[in-house]
């Protein structure tokens, strides 16, 4: 029997590769590429992120706070951090400490706006319409802004904001199509920096608000230990099968992807020890770096916390959070459930084994050490469902996590653990709430102008008026901005531009926006820019464009389903009785089997071509809920089965 010291383990494999972690995460996430700072630099960065997270959590504790005095402290602080954080060139990320100019920025970019914040009062009674000094203010406040996204996101995204602006100015001049009346700089710094429709718009209200407790409840959960609690488990449950790692790799990325925003990051977190894991059974290097990828892409798709832009859509749809949880959740549940039977059909068209049981972690013992931190989360999930606001339901859940952290010594979290929790989380929180007050260029020239309503016009002609064409541009655009933007700002854009389009041809609301949130999310496997594929990559030191096809491949049915959902709303629990919700699941599940056989080709033996065909066929008709599809589904799934039972009895008789 194997004593501890030879289970694998998330610190045992840790320990076993000698990945540089720091520079592959740097190399593909963006957020990543902080520099090191050291003496009064470190204290100062240091007393501000825990200052920023106090003071949005008291903020919105007590809900006494006017929503642009909130927003833009956490901008203006935010700021701060990003100018004392991220040089100006990537490169020079292995420099210590920010030089006087970076400082010089920090200090000009925080007190430009947090000029809103002192100044409120006086702002509120001018009707939108600011002063010479304010529209100084705000011009450097948004100078800077763009700076900052330019450092923290990429140009992509500052670029984009400053072509949106250059629209809304040079209106009068443009092609007839696009043409408009043009606003003076005056006008659009007021509506921009001024005005609650501009930088201060929505986005960042939900940054400020919902997405940042659930920072903070993720960077306490980490402090307590659930991530590693959550990989360990995953081992112990699925290590012992065949193809055991990559199901490991499926679960602990989904679970992990919950408390972790990026996908490229969590394929870096977890990825350095199931990628080698699946190598080490059998899985080819490009196979597992993009399981890895697949699985860490879908956590920002995995409620019950989804990401930066599924709360970003509750505010967008006015409707509870919870129910953009509970519409989200079969169609994640059918994406893992693809990709945890692909690995599986692999593993048997191979003849992988498991990891040995008598080195899997005891479940036992990991539930008795740490399943207590289990309760916050149950409590989470039960208070959404239940209609409370997220900022209540976070908060309670905060406050009961820090509560539970106590029964045990080794997830208790001590004062330093408290102030390193709070500190992580303001630091988590600036990719997106730079990224958010950036994209409110892009929205405030939209509500501007009227772009939004031209531009649905535009695409619905563009696609002749047919639906199929009009989903199948806004899974291109969305595609092509996840490319370059991270999910929220992707999200946000598409949602303005895009979705307006298919809501207009008559899609449900929050089937038309999680349609778009989809494939922002996807484009992250999806070449020639498929980030979390590459971090996969080089991680088993596979070919980057081997693993981002291959990844494509596995992740097949994110790319497939958001079809069915617009069709067929029942699958978001749209407009449907609990049979037709229970026989949808049922049916789609099939399908999804269908899909995973036909992707790897083995059933119960090697596929043929034909045969791979048919499931596919089999797999559209079965995810698609309908009595005609399922019936003609499950006839072609039967005909296949037969085949192949068949086809495995006569290979048995002639080795006898």
């Amino acid at each position: 029997m194997a004593n501890d010291h030879d289970k694998f383990s998330v610190e045992s494999m840790t320990e076993q590769n000698a990945i540089n972690l720091d520079e592959l995460v740097k190399k593909y996430d963006t957020e990543s590429r902080f520099r090191s700072l050291a003496g009064w630099q470190e204290k100062v960065a240091s007393a501000v992120a825990i200052l920023l997270s106090a003071y949005l959590f008291v903020a919105n504790y007590f809900g006494n706070v006017p929503s642009t005095q909130l927003r833009s402290a956490a901008l203006g602080l935010s700021t701060f951090l990003v100018f004392m954080l991220y040089p100006a060139s990537g490169k020079a990320s292995k420099t210590k400490g920010a030089g006087p100019v970076d400082v010089l920025l920090a200090l000009i970019s925080s007190a430009s706006i947090l000029y809103l914040f002192v100044n409120y009062n006086a702002i509120a009674t001018r009707g939108g319409f600011g002063t010479t000094t304010d529209q100084v203010v705000g011009a450097v406040a948004m100078i800077l802004l763009l700076e900052a996204g330019r450092r923290i996101v990429g140009k992509e995204l500052s670029i984009m904001a400053i072509v949106f602006m250059l629209y809304a100015y040079l209106g009068p001049h443009l092609p007839s199509f696009l043409a408009h009346r043009g606003y003076p700089i005056t006008r659009l710094i007021d509506h921009m920096y001024i005005s609650s429709e501009g930088i201060f718009g929505i986005p960042l209200g939900v940054a400020a608000t919902y997405i940042f407790l659930f920072i903070l409840f993720g960077s306490f959960l980490q402090e307590t230990g659930l991530g590693e609690m959550f990989t360990n488990l995953a081992i112990a449950l699925a290590g012992g099968s065949p193809g055991g790692p990559a199901k490991v790799a499926v679960v602990a990325s989904g679970l992990l992807g919950m408390i972790n925003g990026s996908a490229a990051a969590n394929v870096v977190t977890t990825g350095t020890f199931t990628i080698p894991l699946m190598k080490s059974v059998g899985y080819k290097p490009h196979f597992a770096g993009a399981v890895e990828a697949v699985a860490s892409t879908g956590g920002q798709i995995m409620p019950p916390v989804m990401g930066a832009a599924a709360f970003i859509m509750a505010e967008f749809l006015n409707i509870p959070y919870g129910k953009v949880m509970l519409a989200a959740a079969i169609p994640a549940f059918l994406y893992y459930l693809a990709v945890f039977v692909m690995v599986h059909l692999e593993a048997r068209r191979l003849g992988l084994q498991g990891l040995p049981r008598d080195r899997l972690p005891d479940v036992w013992k990991i539930l008795r050490e740490r399943g207590h931190l289990l309760v916050p989360i149950v409590l989470l999930m039960y208070m959404l469902i239940r209609g409370y606001t997220p900022i209540y339901a976070a908060n309670y859940s905060i406050f009961a996590l820090i509560a539970v952290s106590f029964l045990r010594r080794e997830t208790r979290i001590t004062w330093k653990g408290f102030l390193k929790a709070l500190e992580g989380a303001a630091r988590g929180s600036l990719s997106v709430t730079i990224a958010c007050g950036v994209v409110g260029f892009v929205v405030g020239v939209i509500s501007l102008t009227g772009l939004g309503l031209m531009a649905a016009n535009y695409i619905i002609t563009l696609a002749g008026g047919v639906l199929f064409f009009t989903l199948v541009l806004t899974m291109v655009a969305s595609i092509i901005l996840g490319m370059g933007l991270p999910t929220s700002a992707c999200y946000i854009v598409t949602a303005t531009v895009a979705v307006p389009a298919l809501v207009k041809m008559g899609v449900a609301p929050i089937a038309a926006h999680l349609f778009a949130l989809y494939f922002g999310c996807l484009s992250a496997i999806t070449p020639p820019v498929a980030l979390a594929a590459y971090a996969g990559a080089g991680i088993a030191g596979a070919n980057p464009s081997k693993v981002g096809w291959t990844a494509t491949r596995l992740g097949i049915a994110g790319f497939l389903i958001p079809f069915i959902f617009v069709y067929s709303p029942v699958l978001l629990l749209e407009n449907a009785t609990v049979l037709q919700v229970l026989w949808s699941v049922l049916t789609a599940s099939v399908g999804v089997v269908s899909l995973g056989a036909s992707v790897i080709g083995f059933m119960y033996d090697n596929l043929n071509k034909i045969q791979r065909l048919i499931l596919f066929a089999t797999a559209l008709l079965l995810i698609d809920p309908g009595l005609l599809t399922d019936s003609v589904g499950i006839g072609l799934l039967l005909v296949i089965y037969l085949w192949q039972r068949r086809k495995k009895a006569r290979s048995v008789a002639a080795s006898v």
